[in-house]
């Protein structure tokens, strides 16, 4: 088994795990984040928090299990890049408050393009999308 196969499925299942904790105060209170949300211009907060909860909670599982990747990865990847511009220009702290959100986006990207690999549930039941 090649390393870069292992170090990119490591790569992704990190990320998702990552994902599903950083989301789990949000599903576990899925309103909770009306307000912020709608700080940032998203009306209604009710449908917008909710979503970024499901996002981040099951998104992030379905990219550990590498089961839908490439969709889950994009919409990890646009919550990701609404963090940097609410931390880099909403809460003006520049790229120091921003760059574990560009990482985070950019590792995002990455899946949305490249999908899962041999080891995946994607793979596994021998589908892309």
């Amino acid at each position: 088994m090649p390393l870069d196969t292992t170090a990119e499925t490591l790569l992704r299942v990190v990320a998702g795990l990552l994902l599903v904790t950083h989301g789990y105060g949000k599903i576990v209170n899925p309103f909770g984040a009306v307000g912020m949300v709608e700080s940032l211009g998203f009306y209604p907060g009710v449908f917008w928090s909710p979503l970024l909860a499901a996002t981040e909670f099951f998104g992030g599982i379905l990219i550990a299990i590498g089961l839908f990747t490439r969709p889950a990865s994009f919409a990890a990847m646009i919550v990701l890049l609404v963090t940097v511009y609410f931390h880099g220009v909403v809460k003006a702290e520049g790229l120091a408050g921003a760059e574990k959100s560009i990482l985070w986006a950019a590792i995002f990207f990455f899946f949305a393009i490249r999908g899962s690999n041999a080891h995946s549930v994607d793979a596994r039941i021998g589908k892309q999308i």
